[in-house]
């Protein structure tokens, strides 16, 4: 028997919308100056932007590289590394994404306000 994680509660609008604009500001103001200061290319995959997406009461955190590599030069892909589950009014699930593209809870219950400092502070759920 395999353990399954809890799906996500949804929110309302409203809060979905606080959930997306604190989400966004931690990008821009915490993530992007920190990891992503400038682009810096290479001839092989690199980092162009540090961006989010909400989907099914879920915030993935995702990076964007670009492939600097001969055979496809210049084409992009996005590879999530963190996300956020809403499983109640203020209440949260910390997920990381393992190298083996599964996805691993790390921290259960936790305010959006403690997601975020958790997620600015532990390393592993920092990007590459």
């Amino acid at each position: 028997m395999v353990a399954t994680s809890p799906r996500p509660a949804a929110p309302n609008g409203a809060e979905q919308q606080v959930i997306v604009t604190a989400c966004e500001a931690f990008i821009r103001d915490v993530l992007k100056p920190r990891f992503l200061p400038q682009i810096r290319p290479t001839e092989w995959n690199y980092v162009v932007d540090i961006d989010g997406a909400w989907a099914a009461g879920r915030y993935r955190f995702i990076q964007r590289y670009r492939s600097g590599m001969e055979h496809n030069r210049g084409e992009e892909f996005d590879t999530p590394f963190a996300r956020i589950d809403r499983m109640g009014r203020d209440s949260f699930d910390i997920h990381w994404m393992r190298h083996t593209g599964k996805w691993w809870r790390l921290h259960t219950g936790v305010t959006l306000v403690e997601a975020l400092r958790i997620l600015e502070t532990d390393g592993i759920l920092h990007p590459v």
